[in-house]
């Protein structure tokens, strides 16, 4: 088992690119940004995101973050994940890959470092999934949907805009959604832009202002949806990541 430490600045990008061992990838401060072709999730110090060898996939960094990061030989560990997935992170787990990062590595040969290794496996393979992940559609009409939100079509632009502009009617477009993606179109849309609020309050955005911006008139209303998906109002969230 490697690992590699950094600590990029805010807004650092790592262009597309693929492994041959595994990869968990993880941030104990600051925000990360992972994205793949079958997805992107947003991992905050509670969670990790798994990159299996071969797996094309890119990153960037929101705020200041500490990048720990672990790399598994996948002929020594062939029962590991073979997809992209968030992890959540344990007090546990979290102390585990801060003790790896920061010997730079583990070898099987040293009776503590196998124990390390073993303690850490059992306990990433125990992990629960986080709240949700941020799968891509499929086909070409769907992703034309989804590049729209993603340029920034306000929460105000209606399933039914976007259907018209990528050229199909609304029901055929959520229900090709819904077959793609296994969600909704308005829940992909709801925790898209509460991902995108994660990432603004991470850089301090203010909370009326992050509210405006991920469609809520309130910010009381904002704060009920971000407790209702992450467990935690944004202030408690933080604190505890």
């Amino acid at each position: 088992m490697r690992s590699s430490a950094s600590n990029p600045p805010a807004g650092a990008v790592i262009d597309d690119h693929a492994h041959e061992w595994h990869q968990l990838i993880y941030v104990s401060a600051g925000l990360i940004r992972v994205w793949t072709e079958a997805g992107s999730w947003v991992a905050p110090p509670t969670w990790a995101v798994w990159a299996p060898a071969g797996v094309r996939h890119g990153m960037r960094f929101v705020g200041a973050s500490a990048f720990r990061t672990l790399y598994f030989r996948p002929d020594w560990w062939p029962d590991l994940p073979d997809e992209c997935a968030a992890v959540t992170v344990s007090a546990l787990l979290r102390a585990l890959i801060l003790r790896v990062t920061a010997q730079s590595a583990l070898d099987r040969r040293v009776a503590v470092d196998t124990a390390i290794a073993t303690v850490m496996l059992d306990e990433f393979r125990r992990s629960d999934a986080p709240p949700f992940t941020l799968p891509q559609p499929s086909s070409e009409p769907t992703r034309h949907a989804v590049a729209l939100i993603a340029e920034g079509a306000p929460p105000s632009v209606t399933a039914g805009g976007l259907a018209q502009t990528v050229g199909l009617g609304v029901r055929t477009l959520e229900r090709r959604f819904v077959a793609e993606t296994g969600v909704t179109l308005g829940r992909w849309r709801r925790h898209r832009a509460l991902l995108g609020a994660l990432e603004q309050l991470a850089v301090g955005s203010p909370i009326k202002t992050v509210a405006a911006s991920a469609g809520y008139s309130t910010s009381s209303a904002f704060v009920s949806a971000f407790r209702s998906l992450f467990g935690a109002t944004p202030g408690r969230y933080f604190m505890l990541s």
